[in-house]
């Protein structure tokens, strides 16, 4: 197991036989929870010196220039501690149309693993099968293409992710009046799975009505013009979800207003940096994100080692990813960082990304 041996340079032969303990219970959802044991991942030739390219849904975006960035502990920090080369790529917008020249272009680079935050995994998989059919490692992060790929980073339980900030919102208006959601783009697999949960945890609250779900493509503009658009049409709206961070930061600075602020509630998934001036402002009471940049470290850590021979995925295998201890694979070959954070007035403060 790669974070818990030096790894074998790409000409050695050495074979490192590692041992394996139980495999690990895995929740309803599907996903793997982080785990204490110290079994192994599996026994293999570990090989450095790969090329690894972490293409997220959009460059630009703050949300994965956290997540992959070397400086702020991402994908590329893991990534060149297990001795690997790691190069972030994409376009510039989080569409398939944009994505998917980037993933060409790695493979002709001679990757050795992609990891991939998919825009649309209709439209991807042509190009990540064939990835997969010339051996490159598909390792999904964030948003997943679960037809296309080995193995997916999940930043928590998707059900918990959907039914919690229904939860939050209810809290916020008292269990009653219309809301709307401003979502990513419309094809976006994360966001979509979230806001079924979203709906079913609103049969719980008979009071509160959705009146639609917008799209903001996960860019500032037209996140902020579809916000807009919502309150216009919806005068009586109380209430708003975004469970993405562009979204969220561009409908809180609608809501920033005399007219708004205390009036339509706001929350979400947004980055604490991004979202103090509204908290302190009392545009927002609360939202909720896990720490992206630990998201992508995790996913940097797990690619390494599928691509360098370490970790064999499989339900119930284990591997170490560095700093933040030993993660469990669980059904449908999805590996879950943790629970999400909850953001207040009384916490924001502490964090720092």
């Amino acid at each position: 197991m790669r974070a818990l041996l030096r790894r074998a340079p790409l000409a050695a032969s050495t074979l490192v036989v590692a041992s394996a303990l139980a495999v690990a219970a895995c929740s309803s959802s599907g996903s793997s929870t982080p785990s204490s044991s110290s079994s192994s991942s599996g026994s293999a030739t570990a090989k450095t010196g790969l090329k690894v390219f972490v293409i997220p849904k959009n460059l630009g975006n703050p949300y994965f220039t956290t997540a992959d960035s070397k400086g702020t502990g991402g994908a590329l920090a893991a990534i060149s501690a297990a001795g690997d080369t790691g190069t972030e790529t994409s376009g510039t917008a989080a569409t398939s149309a944009s994505q998917i020249p980037a993933i060409q272009a790695a493979i002709t680079k001679g990757a050795n693993a992609l990891i991939v935050s998919a825009t649309d995994p209709t439209a991807l998989c042509p190009t990540l099968n064939g990835a997969t059919k010339r051996k490159i490692t598909v390792v999904t992060y964030d948003s997943d293409a679960p037809t296309c790929r080995s193995l997916f980073i999940n930043q928590a339980s998707t059900s918990a992710i959907g039914t919690s900030e229904v939860d939050l919102l209810a809290k916020e208006i008292g269990d009653s009046g219309e809301i709307g959601i401003v979502s990513a783009a419309a094809s976006a697999t994360n966001q979509n799975a979230w806001i079924g949960y979203m709906k079913q945890e609103l049969t719980k609250y008979p009071k509160m009505k959705l009146v639609a779900t917008v799209y903001g493509n996960d860019d500032p503009a037209t996140a902020t013009q579809v916000t807009q658009g919502l309150l216009e049409q919806y005068p009586n709206i109380k209430g708003i979800i975004s469970p993405t961070t562009v979204g969220i930061l561009a409908a809180a600075g609608v809501l920033d207003t005399a007219k708004y602020r205390g009036k339509v509630q706001l929350t979400g998934l947004g980055t604490p940096d991004s979202m103090k001036k509204y908290v302190s402002d009392g545009t927002v009471k609360a939202f909720e994100l896990w720490n992206p940049a630990n998201l992508g470290y995790l996913a940097g850590y797990a690619a390494a080692d599928i691509a360098g021979g370490s970790l064999k995925v499989a339900q119930g295998a284990t591997f170490k990813a560095g700093k933040l201890g030993t993660f469990t694979i669980g059904a449908d070959n999805t590996v879950l960082l943790g629970p999400p954070t909850v953001f207040t007035a009384t916490n924001i403060n502490n964090f720092n990304f």
